[in-house]
This record gives structure tokens, sequence and C-alpha cells, in this order.
């Protein structure tokens, strides 16, 4: 190879880049102290985009396809250039590839709980996540705002920042639109579009495009979301007094069946004893009516019934729920009971009050008399 195979050996004559990441936004192409010839080819594949600096200013952008680089077709940087021989001897310049295509499923979130005030909870503690999709769509505002002369740029490198922005804007929108915590689940479409066009010009100083931020989950602290799950639990349970007469005349049954397990049951029987004075409160706090400046009677005191279950003293429970317990055969003719104003423990179908729940039952049928032959 002679002296001028060797020098013309060292210009470029094919510029391109082939990606193979996913996340590369800016990618410089590597001259290693080559110069870029007269009549050299530029090729941009599609989602990229071509740009040219010379000295730090920025020069032409190439599209897509296959491009000559003569004084004929990039003028701007011949302009910056004013080369003597215009294109006679070799050039050099910055040559990067920026890709245009969607960088999708990025991530933003609430490094903190936002506080705002619910027209229903009060003072309330949110957080909130989601992603968001870009695209670069001015390559020459990015390389000059953002990348600059970094040899290569990925999206690690920028989404530190639009989550931040993305975090902080999301909380001011959220405290201007005043929506019910509990409504917010139905608004999350529509936030997210009006979000995506509040950005925008935020990210037109980037010369990138904000094609879609989503918001996928708005959270209450876990201590509001245990009591609006218990809360929920009541509304399914419907009348509390009811149901709590039900729970406790299967425990009756249950500690009748198991003679073992009478000592364990007591604690479990005290707290459904509680839940039912508390489901009766509620439920006479609810239906009394509220006269002011009337003082209604005082209540009368309601029978309270108590049993010997396996040895152990079980009560007090109201008559309804001793009867259910009764009708049920839970509770049996010979088991010893007793309430206020009772001598002593007495069998069950000896009490007055409870002797028609054992009433005997009706005598057999006499026998069908023989046919007549």
């Amino acid at each position: 190879m002679g002296l001028f195979d060797a020098i013309r050996g060292q210009f470029i004559d094919v510029i391109q880049w082939e990606d193979q990441t996913t996340d590369t936004i800016v990618w410089k192409f590597q001259r290693r102290k080559n110069a870029i010839k007269n009549g050299a080819q530029l090729i941009v594949r599609e989602s990229q985009k071509a740009v040219f600096l010379h000295e730090g200013l920025l020069g032409d952008v190439f599209g897509p396809g296959r491009h000559e680089l003569s004084t004929s077709n990039i003028p701007v940087l011949t302009s910056l250039s004013n080369w003597k021989y215009a294109f006679g001897s070799p050039f050099q310049c910055d040559v990067f590839f920026v890709s245009t295509r969607q960088f999708v499923d990025q991530k933003w979130g609430t490094r903190n709980p936002i506080m705002l005030r619910d027209a229903e909870f009060g003072p309330v503690r949110l957080r909130a996540f989601g992603s968001y999709c870009f695209q670069v769509v001015d390559p020459g505002t990015f390389v000059k705002q953002i990348s600059a002369t970094n040899a290569a740029f990925d999206t690690e490198s920028i989404v530190g920042q639009f989550r931040n922005m993305l975090a902080a804007r999301f909380a001011d929108a959220l405290g201007e639109l005043k929506i019910p915590a509990l409504d917010l689940a139905a608004n999350y479409n529509e936030m997210g579009d009006s979000l995506t066009a509040q950005l925008q010009p935020e990210f037109d100083e980037y010369g990138i495009k904000l094609t879609k931020f989503l918001i996928e989950n708005i959270s209450l602290p876990e201590a509001v979301e245990k009591a609006l799950d218990t809360r929920s639990s009541m509304g399914v349970l419907g009348n509390l007094n009811t149901y709590t007469q039900y729970k406790t005349a299967n425990a009756i049954g249950d500690m009748a069946n198991n003679p073992g397990t009478g000592g364990n049951m007591v604690g479990m029987f005290a707290g459904m004893n509680m839940g039912q004075a508390m489901g009766g409160t509620i439920q006479q706090g609810a239906q009394a009516p509220q006269q002011p400046g009337a003082v209604p009677p005082p209540m009368p005191a309601p029978v309270q019934w108590y049993a010997a279950v396996n040895g152990q003293q079980m009560g007090p429970y109201d008559q309804n729920t001793f009867a259910q317990a009764i009708q049920a055969g839970q509770i049996t003719r010979d088991m010893p009971v007793w309430k206020q104003g009772m001598a002593a423990w007495t069998p069950a179908s000896q009490v007055p009050e409870l002797a028609g729940y054992f009433a005997a039952p009706p005598p057999m049928p006499p026998p069908m008399p023989p046919p007549v032959q």
C-alpha cells in the first residue's frame, strides 16, 4: 500500500450507529483522531438522528436515510467552518447520534407522603407512584442542554431529574384538584392526561416530549387503610347486635359439646359479652329520638341470665340470646341456670320463665286397631 493509500485509509468513509441497547439516548461517533473526508457516507436509521457539532457549535441535523457529506448538503456546518478548500481536504467535527424512539416504563413516585386536607377524613397523608414515557423530538436542543459532549448518555442519567419534577408537579396538582381520597381511583386517567399537558412546557426546554403519564396507585397510610377495612366489615355485617347474639349462641353450643375447652373459652365469651353490650348500646343510641329539653325516664334493667356449662359460669346473656340457645338445643333442660332474684341455681326446665321452652312432646298415638277380617 502506497503513502497515498495509507493517508486515505485514515479518513472515515461511513458514519453510522448500530444501537444494541434499550436505554441509550445519545452516542458519540468515535473518530479516534481520524478525519471525515468529503463525500463520506452518513447512515441514519429509523428512530435516529445525527447531530454535527464543530468546535462546540451546533451544526446540521440529519434524519433517517443515507446522506453524502458535501458542501451541498451540510450548509450550516460549511458556514460555521468556512473551510478554505470547501471540503477538498478532510474535516474534523463531532457527530452525535440521538435515539428518537419512545423510552417507556420509566418509574416515578413520591419520596415522602403528600399532606392534604380531605373533606371526609380531614388531614391525610397520601403516597403515589406510576410510570411515564418520553421521546426526544429536538435532538439539537437535547445535545446542547443535556448530554453536551458525553460520549454516551443513557436514561439513567436523566430520569432522576424527570422523576423529581413529576413528583413535585403531581403533588401540586393533587392539592389543587381537591378530589376526595375515596374518589381518587376513579380519576386516575383524567389526572394523568391533564398532567401530561401541564408538564409538556417544562419538557420542551430539554427537547423532549412527554408522551404518557400514568398514575398506578394513590394510597393512604396503613393504619388508615386498616380502619377503612374495619368500617367496611361493619357495613357488611349489618345489625351488630343480632350478629353478636348469633356468635354467642354458637359458642355456648360448642362448649357444651366439647367439655375440655370450657376453660379456654372464658376469655372469648367475655369478649362476646362486651361486643353484645356495645352492640346494644349502639343500637339503642341510634334508635332513641333526640328531643331537646325532654328527659326520658330510665330504661328498665334487662333480664340477665347465667348458665353453668361444664362447671364454668357463663353470662350474662339477654332473654333473646338465651331463648335461641335453648331452642337450638345448646342449653339443655337439666343445665343449671340463674338470674337476679333467684335463690339458687336451678335446672333450666324448672324455671317458670324458661319452662315453656322445654314443653314435653305430645304422647305417642294409640296403636292402629287390627283390620276387620
